[in-house]
């Protein structure tokens, strides 16, 4: 998996590509969060257009990811959520917790 950065209207977003499978990149992930909270940078958009495939550990990721920006009393957002992982989402019943959007330009218009 690789991560990209940008911002965007006070949004920081985080494009994320290829296989979301957990493991080394949960640390790599959990390390970007935290630094932005550092930096006071809270209205974080996940941008998954370009992740291939997403497992179980992906996802625990991704709710990782979701507590430790809500506990800096942050916003966090999934854009571009293809099919399969919003098939994943529903079958989870994650897709409840998630705000999720088809589009970054949608979900930084929502803060």
């Amino acid at each position: 998996m690789k991560i990209k950065t940008t911002e965007k209207y006070e949004a920081v977003i985080i494009e994320l590509k290829g296989n979301v499978m957990g493991g080394e990149d949960t640390k790599d992930f959990n390390e970007l969060l935290h630094k932005l909270i550092d930096k006071g940078k809270t209205r974080i958009v996940i941008d998954l257009g370009s992740v291939k495939f997403m497992n179980s550990s992906g996802l625990g990721m991704l709710i990782g990811g979701l507590t430790t920006v809500k506990k800096a009393d942050g916003i966090f957002k999934l854009a571009n959520v293809t099919e399969k992982i919003e098939s994943l989402l529903i079958i989870t019943k994650l897709i409840t917790i998630f705000e999720t959007y088809d589009s970054v330009d949608k979900a930084v218009e929502a803060f």
